[in-house]
């Protein structure tokens, strides 16, 4: 029986990195990025002004005042017309460009403007004075320099950044309308039992409600992959084949239950008929032990079937690969193995770097006594006070007590073998959500 960093290793050398696709950005949301992009400009582009106010020369203010002759007026969009001379000022708008000899800007607040001064000139209608009190306004104030965000050229984003709101924004300022991404993939999920019904359902005696399914897609869409619900097959072989069949479209296929050591447990049987290569079944882990990994390849082009081992490399186009879990039907073990291995797969389908999961340190606050061979994953709560990390142990019933996780946002992970940990004890924890 593999452990569960060997268990890692093998997904990580079983599932191939998506084909790079070119995307408009608008559809980029949630995509890893695949290549390394720099700005094709200065950022700002110009002297910018941050305010609403006057732009001057810093030499002409005098003891915190200076009255100055107001040339012209610039708006956002706008270009000045004039540079500003000593003894001038431009009225300026947010966003809009200095003018060249300006080199700070005293807001309206700052100031009383005489219209009545105003007067034409062949070229431009003068605008009258202003009185400003800028005592505190210093050259650079209230402006931001040309590139001083970004020169061109620069590096804005890495191949491996997941594109979030504030990145596909990062993206539109330079301009990046089209990118090269690896996309999230489309994960089928498959509840198997003939215990289990709709969530809408009132159960009868021996029927739970289908909660894995709900639970499994919420944790994909939150891993940045899609998620695809196919519903409940019976304990009969032929239906489970028909579903699987049906999810073998997808890039991973997920079922839960069946895969233990039952009567019933007809998953792998299933999976072997459908052409689904095994390539670990059970992990030393607690809960979870039960879990299957499996690869599905079929040719497209010619109808074949490929299931043979071959050199990690990127998907071709002609060939359909699908990566097959089949997780436990307790849901608290299915959660603790999607969390360690479907996410590890989705991770490396996507291009994220490291795609093994992440864990924090923490001090433990509860004594508590492992027992057994397994690796345990104990759900738990993680809190964070003055830079230290705590960690609690939330009152947990097993694998089937699913509610008590509503109280828990991390797992405590406790190695193999007996130990006794005390309060103050360091632990590793992978963190669900803050």
């Amino acid at each position: 029986m593999l452990t569960v960093s060997e268990a890692l290793e093998k997904i990580i050398s079983e599932v191939c990195i998506f084909a790079p696709r070119e995307v408009d950005l608008k559809d980029a949301l949630g995509s890893t990025l695949a290549e390394n992009v720099v700005s094709d400009l200065n950022n700002p582009p110009f002297n910018k002004a941050l305010m609403d106010g006057y732009a001057i020369r810093a030499e002409d203010i005098t003891e915190g005042f200076a009255r100055l002759k107001v040339i012209e007026e610039v708006a956002a969009g706008s270009v000045p017309s004039h540079p500003v001379q000593k003894g001038e000022a431009t009225r300026i708008m947010t966003g809009a460009p200095l003018p060249e000899g300006a080199d700070l800007v005293v807001p309206f607040e700052e100031s009383t403007y005489d219209e009545s001064t105003g007067q034409e000139s062949a070229e431009q209608e003068i605008a009258g004075t202003v009185e400003l009190k800028a005592s505190k306004r210093t050259a650079g104030s209230n402006m931001m320099p040309e590139a001083t965000v970004l020169k061109k050229g620069d590096a804005v984003l890495e191949a491996g950044t997941v594109l979030q709101f504030q990145e596909l924004g990062s993206l539109a300022e330079i301009g990046k309308a089209k990118l090269k991404v690896y996309p999230p993939p489309e994960i089928s999920v498959l509840a198997t039992g003939d215990e289990l019904v709709e969530v809408s359902v009132q159960p009868k005696a021996g029927q739970i409600r289908n909660s894995n399914e709900t639970m499994l897609a919420a944790q994909i869409e939150n891993a940045g992959a899609v998620a695809n619900r196919l519903g409940i097959a019976g304990d009969v072989q032929e239906e489970i084949e028909a579903k699987i069949i049906q999810g073998l479209q997808s890039d991973i296929l997920l079922l839960s239950g069946g895969v233990s050591a039952g009567k019933l447990d007809l998953v792998p049987a299933a999976l072997k008929k459908c052409g689904v290569r095994e390539v670990f079944h059970k992990v030393k882990l607690k809960p979870g032990k039960p879990i299957w990994f499996g690869v599905y390849q079929k040719d497209i082009k010619n109808g074949q079937k490929e299931n043979k081992q071959g050199q990690k490399k990127n998907k071709k186009e002609e060939i359909k690969t699908c990566y097959v879990f089949g997780l436990p039907g307790n849901p608290v073990g299915s959660m603790i193995c999607f969390e360690l291995f479907v996410k590890t797969a989705i991770q490396s389908l996507m291009g994220i770097t490291p795609p093994v999961p992440q864990t924090v340190q923490a001090k433990l606050e509860n004594e508590y006594a492992k027992r057994g061979d397994r690796e345990l994953y104990h759900p738990c709560s993680l809190k964070n006070e003055s830079g230290m990390n705590s960690v609690s142990l939330i009152r947990w019933q097993g694998s089937a007590d699913l509610q008590s996780t509503v109280k828990a946002n991390a797992m405590a992970v406790f190695p193999a073998g007996d130990r006794i940990y005390h309060p103050g004890d360091l632990v590793d924890v992978m963190v669900w959500h803050e």
